[in-house]
C-alpha cells in the first residue's frame, strides 16, 4: 500500500498551495492563486489546490494517510519567543503575547486546516497531521528537492514563519540537522523589505525592482551600515530605523510601514516619484549590497565547515527570490554547486512540509526533475474552450506546433506558448510563457507595451538551449528553474540588450531536452530560422495577475491584450479582424 502525503502552505495569509507526495514521488503541486485567479491568494487556504492534487493523483480523500503543514507550535521553553519578546520590549504588549498566548495564530490556523480537511472528506481523526516550522520546510523544499547525495549546507532567508527568519544547517542521510536560526526582528530579508517599503513599492512583490534598480546605482555613495548590527557572525536590526512594530512605525495617510519617522529623517522622505533620481537608486544598491554582503559572511561562518567537506549549498525561503544574491552565493569559492527549487518562496513550504514529513519516517525522498506539476490540459479541451468562448477566435490544429511558432517568432512576432502541465513556482519555463524574439528590439518592446505593461528599465528573461548556453553564459552551472542570474558573454550583451541588466548580467533559464521535449524542439527550431537558440522569455500573465492555468485563463489574458497568436497545446489560435465602419 502506498504512502500518500498531502503538505500544505498559506499559514501566514498569501502564497497558499498543496502538494503531494506518493510514497518519496512528489506527483503533484499547485499554487492557490493560479487556481482561484487571485495574484498570492491573500486570505485563501489551499481549498482549489488541494483538490486538484487529489484528483491529479487519482486517489480518493481517505486515502491520504498523512497531512502537513508548514507551520507549528513553539515552546515557551524556545529562545524563539523570549528573543522576540526581549527584541520588542517598546511594544510590551507584543512581548507580553509572545510570551504567554506565543501560538494564538498556530492555534488559529488549525482550526482553519480542520475546516479544510472536513471539506475536502479527509477524515482528521484518521489521518496523521504533522505541523512542520516554518524555516525547517523551506529547508526541506531546498534540500530533499535538490537530489543531492552528499552532506549539504542549507541556507533559508525569510521574513519569518512562526518566529525564526533565517535557519542555517545541513543535511545528511536524508536527515537536517539545525546549526544557528535568527528569530524576528532580526531578519535580512525583514531589513531588504523594509527598504523596498520605503522606496514605494509593495514588499510581496517589490524586492525584484529595487534588486534590478540597484544596478543602476552605485552602492557606495550612501552608507546603510546603521539599518543593522553585523559583525559575520551576529546580525541584529536596527529597530529603531526599520521592521518596526507599533507606535515606532512611520504611518502616512493612515497606513503603518515596516520603518520608523526616524528612518525618514536619516534618509530623507519615502520615494514617491522618478525611480533613478538620487538618491533612490543608490539606496537600492546599497541595500542590495548590503544584503548580498551579510549573506555571504553567514554562509561563510556558519556553513564553511559543511562546504569545505562536499560544495553543495541548498538555499530556500523568500530571500532566495533575489538572483543577484544566489549569483554571489554559487561564485563563493567553497560553493561548487547552488541549488536554489522552482518554488523557494512560501508557495514551496508545501513540497516542504511534506517531504520533511517524509524524511522522518526514514521515506527515500526523489529529488525534483522538474517544474511541471501543476494541471494539464489536452488538445481537445483547449478546443473546446475556443468553441465556447464569448470572442469566438479563431483557431487550426497546428501539425508542428514548434516550428509554427519559431516561424511566427521569427517574423518579429509574440507567441502566446501554453503547453502541457503548469509550472509550480513564479517562472514561466517552458510551458505557460509569452516567447518574443530578442534579437529584435521592436518585439523585445512590444512584451511590455503591448501585455505587461512593466517599467522600460526592467529586463526580461531568456530561455537558451542547453548547446549554447555555455557560451552565452560562460558557465556550467545548472540553471533549470530561472533562479539565478549570471555574467552575460560581452558579444552577447549587444544581441540580447533586453534580456540583460544594466550590470551586464541575465536571470538565465537553460532548456534540456529532457526536462521539456516540446519546448527545447521549438528552440532548436527557432535556432534554424534564426541561427540562436534564445528566447525572451516571460510568464503568460498581464501585471497584477497570478500566471494562467487553463485554456479560458488564456483566452481572457489573449482578448484582453494586443498578443496576436496563441498556440494552446497543437491548436494556433488568432483573432477575427476588426470590422472596417468605414465601409
Amino acid at each position: 500500500m502506498s504512502l500518500i502525503t498531502l503538505g500544505l502552505s498559506g499559514a501566514l495569509g498569501h502564497d497558499a498551495a498543496a502538494a503531494l507526495f506518493v510514497d518519496g514521488d512528489l506527483v503533484a503541486a499547485v499554487e492557490e492563486e493560479r487556481l482561484v485567479r487571485r495574484k498570492h491568494a491573500k486570505g485563501c487556504m489551499p481549498r482549489e489546490a488541494a483538490k486538484f492534487c487529489i484528483r491529479s493523483a487519482k486517489i480518493k480523500p481517505r486515502d491520504i494517510n498523512t497531512v502537513a503543514v508548514s507551520y507549528a507550535p513553539i515552546s515557551i521553553f524556545s529562545r524563539a519567543r523570549w528573543h522576540y519578546a526581549r527584541r520588542y520590549w517598546y511594544a510590551p504588549e507584543r512581548g507580553v503575547d509572545a510570551l504567554f498566548n506565543g501560538n494564538r495564530r498556530y492555534r488559529r490556523y488549525m482550526h482553519e486546516v480542520k475546516q479544510l480537511l472536513d471539506e475536502l472528506k479527509i477524515p482528521w481523526h484518521k489521518v496523521r497531521f504533522v505541523p512542520v516550522q516554518h524555516q525547517l520546510s523551506h529547508a526541506s523544499s531546498a534540500y530533499h528537492m535538490s537530489g543531492f547525495a552528499e552532506k549539504t549546507a542549507i541556507l533559508t532567508i525569510d521574513m519569518k514563519g512562526e518566529y525564526a527568519s533565517m535557519f542555517l544547517g545541513y543535511g545528511e542521510h536524508g536527515r537536517i540537522h539545525r546549526i544557528k536560526e535568527f528569530y524576528d526582528p532580526d531578519s535580512l530579508s525583514g531589513m531588504f523589505g523594509a527598504i523596498t517599503d520605503y522606496l514605494g513599492f509593495d514588499m510581496l512583490d517589490g524586492d525584484a525592482k529595487v534588486m534590478g534598480m540597484a544596478t543602476y546605482g552605485d552602492p557606495n555613495k550612501y552608507d546603510l551600515s546603521a539599518l543593522a548590527n553585523f559583525d559575520g557572525k551576529h546580525f541584529k536590526v536596527n529597530t529603531k530605523l526599520i521592521s518596526t512594530v507599533g507606535l515606532r512605525r512611520f504611518k502616512d495617510k493612515s497606513r503603518g510601514h515596516f520603518f520608523s519617522k526616524k528612518l525618514v529623517d536619516l534618509l530623507g522622505p519615502r520615494r514617491a516619484g522618478e525611480l533613478f533620481q538620487d538618491p533612490y537608486v543608490h539606496y537600492a544598491a546599497s541595500i542590495q549590497k548590503l544584503y548580498e554582503d551579510a549573506a555571504v559572511a553567514l554562509v561563510e561562518h556558519y556553513l564553511g565547515p559543511v562546504l569545505k567537506e562536499t560544495g553543495k549549498l541548498a538555499f530556500a525561503g523568500t530571500g532566495a527570490l533575489n538572483v543577484k544574491l544566489n549569483q554571489r552565493l554559487a561564485a563563493m569559492p567553497l560553493v561548487k554547486e547552488l541549488f536554489v527549487p522552482p518554488a523557494a518562496g512560501d508557495a514551496g513550504t508545501a513540497i516542504g512540509a511534506a517531504a520533511y514529513t517524509l524524511s522522518t519516517q526514514n521515506v527515500p525522498i526523489k529529488g525534483i526533475s522538474d517544474a511541471f506539476l501543476g494541471p494539464r490540459y489536452t488538445t481537445e479541451r483547449c478546443l473546446r474552450a475556443c468553441e465556447q468562448h464569448r470572442d469566438k477566435p479563431i483557431f487550426e490544429v497546428l501539425e508542428n506546433p514548434p516550428a509554427r511558432a519559431a516561424q511566427l517568432l521569427g517574423q518579429g512576432h509574440l507567441v502566446g506558448w501554453f503547453q502541457s502541465r503548469m509550472e509550480f513556482g513564479s517562472r514561466a519555463l517552458g510551458n505557460r510563457c509569452i516567447l518574443a524574439n530578442p534579437m529584435q528590439a521592436a518585439a523585445v518592446d512590444s512584451v511590455n507595451k503591448k501585455i505587461k505593461f512593466r517599467e522600460s528599465w526592467r529586463s526580461f528573461s531568456p530561455s537558451i538551449i542547453d548547446t549554447l548556453a555555455e557560451e552565452v553564459l560562460g558557465s556550467k552551472h545548472p540553471a533549470d528553474y530561472m533562479t539565478m542570474s549570471f555574467d552575460v558573454a560581452p558579444q552577447w550583451r549587444e544581441k540580447l540588450p533586453g534580456l540583460v541588466y544594466k550590470d551586464g548580467t541575465s536571470r538565465a533559464h537553460v532548456v534540456k531536452k529532457e526536462a521539456n521535449p516540446r519546448f527545447y524542439r521549438l528552440l532548436k527550431e527557432f535556432e534554424a530560422v534564426s541561427g540562436f537558440g534564445v528566447l525572451l522569455n516571460s510568464s503568460l500573465n498581464r501585471p497584477g495577475e497570478a500566471m494562467v492555468c487553463s485554456p479560458e485563463d488564456a483566452l481572457n489574458l489573449f482578448f484582453g491584450s494586443d498578443l496576436e497568436y496563441l498556440i494552446m497545446q497543437d491548436l494556433l489560435v488568432t483573432k477575427r479582424p476588426e470590422p472596417d465602419w468605414d465601409n
